[in-house]
């Protein structure tokens, strides 16, 4: 697959976007906690991994490190972006409330309740915490991909994994909040619970 995708075979890439479109969807997602954004950062990531695809290496494993780095600055310079707009917007006249129609299913709300709740959790750490968490975490790299991608040592991405979990923890202890009715953790304390997948040997 790498010598294929290195020599610009469509096919090969076809085969690519099929394998990790999602992967690299659901990571723009979490650090940004934003459909659309996700959506133009998957497509800017696959775009950037066809113009820079001399530099992927013949020899290796998945290329999907390689494809998580690229969407990890993609999502970065998206924040950047969203933060502009939220001050450009913050300096703007109040608009006039309207009463909002759009139909909504239970589950979207949900899913944008739950989605919020972990991008607050989220918004607490540094970026680079950040980063390492969702690739390591949700995206499902052990430490050396997660390393690959971020272009960092892997006693790099231990560490940052270490303060995240430390701080996600000791925010649940802060916000305790009696369990629901179903048992649940709060956003903080079950990311910090999440387990992780090890450096493979």
């Amino acid at each position: 697959m790498r010598r294929r995708v290195r020599a610009g075979e469509r096919a090969a890439f076809a085969q690519l976007y099929e394998e990790h479109a999602r992967a690299v969807y659901n990571h723009g997602l979490r650090l940004t906690g934003d459909w659309s954004t996700a959506e133009e950062i998957m497509s800017e990531t696959f775009l950037t991994a066809w113009r820079t695809r001399e530099r992927v290496h013949e020899d290796g494993g998945s290329l999907r490190p390689w494809l998580l780095g690229i969407a990890t600055h993609k999502a970065d310079n998206a924040r950047r972006g969203q933060r502009r707009r939220r001050l450009f917007l913050a300096r703007q006249p109040e608009p006039r409330a309207e009463e909002d129609f759009a139909p909504r299913t239970v589950g979207r709300i949900d899913d944008e309740r739950r989605l919020r709740a972990v991008q607050a959790a989220l918004g607490r750490l540094r970026r680079q915490e950040r980063e390492v968490l969702s690739l390591c975490v949700w995206s499902g790299l052990d430490y050396q991909q997660t390393a690959q991608a971020l272009g960092i040592a892997v006693g790099t991405v231990r560490s940052r994994l270490s303060r995240a979990r430390k701080t996600l923890a000791r925010l649940a202890e802060e916000n305790m909040e009696p369990p629901t009715a179903r048992g649940e953790m709060t956003s903080a304390a079950a990311i910090a619970a999440l387990p992780v997948r090890e450096e493979l040997t």
